[in-house]
């Protein structure tokens, strides 16, 4: 079955859209990498001083510092009081603890990265799970609905490594995806069809830094590369001071070339001469000096002002760019240092869980045959962005625990082991724990014997 002519026309304007962003990810790699130096400072570098060009990776510190504080550990429906099993299940199924760490990064990297959610093969292991993989937006773009701003349609396009050149594509429509290909001089050709009948389509963008007007999301470095490049000019430059000027310079006056010859009276080289351990001038009115050597000093101030400034507008504290006091930072003062990198982590919970969320409802779909209404109320849950030492943080849990209101603790003890960072299958163990500690307590199981009134149960 070909593509109809609406379907042509959506594959050919999302094909045209992905390849005009192509240039935007292939910088931002270069920058994330550590590779951009020759294609930003080429023009201001002589090309016999390429040698000396030096990268400071900032864009890699401002998106790695956010991305390592995103640590999603679950999903909770209303009324429950624990992470879903069913949910989580999904989630570890497709590897997501492993993956959702590329989506992050992705996303922070190039403004925005994508889920896509299908069905698995009946001979595949977890033949019944829905099948989740992440993508990199160089090879995924989508367009959505200017009123509903809900997904509409969606393009993927790989291509075959070593071997036979084969590109592969695959079209997301709300009610069908198609899987095409093209070999050579051929044309794209339909390879399969799923009618699938959701409504929705199976990708989900995950966008970092949304706004009303710039909906597709930016970069987490984008206000840091402009600085990036200035501060590796100002180490560059120091390179080639380094080189040049802070050895000192000797300078001779009235030698000739006969001074500067070897035992075979051959010439020397010029650097033989230059670093030779005595001169012995023939012309007793020559004059032998040295200049100062330059203080390198002014390039550590202009890189220690570029690190500030860039602190300044990624919200990172100055530390995290290598610029060190005497004194190592007391909690106070990181606590204070990181608020701002606290907040940007909290923020990019509540935009990326959205979109985790959407992608657990079209998994229960795919999985009941319909839409669960309670699955709009998921809470996606996270690990806290913040760093606390696990000593404040248990003082912390513990006041909250024994602070009673109408005699009920304020915190629970569930909710303190989770604000206490345990995972789901360490919260399990410790209540399975805590009832076999009931179960072989002498005295509760006396009490029990005994029938006293308000003892506790064998089950809990």
């Amino acid at each position: 079955m070909a593509l109809s002519d609406v379907e042509k026309a959506t594959f050919d304007r999302l094909s045209g859209a992905l390849g005009l962003y192509q240039p935007h990810y292939k910088k931002a790699e270069a920058y994330y990498d550590g590779t951009h130096r020759l294609e930003t400072l080429g023009l201001a570098v002589p090309p016999e001083l390429e040698r000396f060009v030096t990268t400071v990776n900032w864009p890699r510190i401002t998106v790695d510092s956010v991305e390592q504080r995103c640590n999603l550990e679950g999903f909770r429906l209303p009324g429950s009081d624990d992470v879903d099993d069913e949910l989580w299940g999904i989630w570890q199924a497709n590897n997501l603890d492993e993956g959702s760490q590329m989506a992050h990064l992705d996303a922070l990297l190039h403004g925005r990265s994508y889920v896509c959610v299908g069905t698995r093969s009946e001979d595949e292991p977890d033949a019944g799970v829905p099948l989740v993989t992440v993508e990199s937006p160089d090879e995924v773009i989508h367009e959505a609905d200017p009123r509903s701003r809900q997904t509409t349609a969606a393009l993927r396009k790989t291509r075959s490594v070593g071997g036979v050149f084969v590109e592969y594509a695959t079209l997301y429509l709300p009610n069908v995806t198609v899987w095409l290909e093209r070999t050579g001089s051929r044309g794209w050709v339909e390879t399969d069809r799923d009618e699938h009948g959701l409504g929705v389509v199976p990708v989900v963008p995950l966008v970092n830094r949304p706004r009303t007007k710039r909906r597709g999301g930016v970069s987490e470095m984008a206000d840091v590369i402009g600085l990036t490049d200035a501060a590796c000019r100002a180490l560059t430059n120091a390179q080639v001071a380094t080189e040049v000027l802070a050895v000192p310079q000797r300078y001779v006056l009235g030698a000739s070339p006969k001074d500067f010859v070897d035992s075979n009276g051959n010439p020397l080289t010029a650097w033989e001469t230059y670093f030779g351990a005595v001169w012995a001038l023939q012309n007793n009115e020559a004059k032998v000096g040295q200049f100062n050597a330059a203080d390198l000093g002014n390039f550590e101030k202009i890189v220690n002002h570029y690190a500030n400034l860039v602190s300044g507008v990624s919200g990172l504290p100055t530390r995290f760019y290598g610029q060190y006091t005497t004194n190592p930072p007391s909690e106070g003062s990181i606590v204070s240092d990181e608020t701002r990198l606290i907040m940007n982590a909290y923020r990019k919970h509540r935009t990326f869980g959205g979109s985790w969320e959407m992608v657990q409802r079209i998994c229960r779909r795919i999985v009941d045959g319909s839409w669960d209404p309670d699955l709009a109320r998921m809470e996606t849950i996270w690990a806290s962005p913040e760093t606390p030492t696990r000593s404040q943080l248990a003082d912390a849990v513990q006041k909250l625990s024994t602070t009673t209101v109408g005699g009920v603790p304020l915190m629970p003890l569930e909710m303190g082991r989770e604000e206490l960072g345990w995972s789901k299958a360490k919260r399990d163990r410790a209540r399975l724990m805590d009832q076999d500690a009931v179960n072989n307590d002498p005295i509760l199981n006396a009490a029990r014997d005994l029938q006293v009134p308000g003892a506790p149960t064998s089950n809990g």
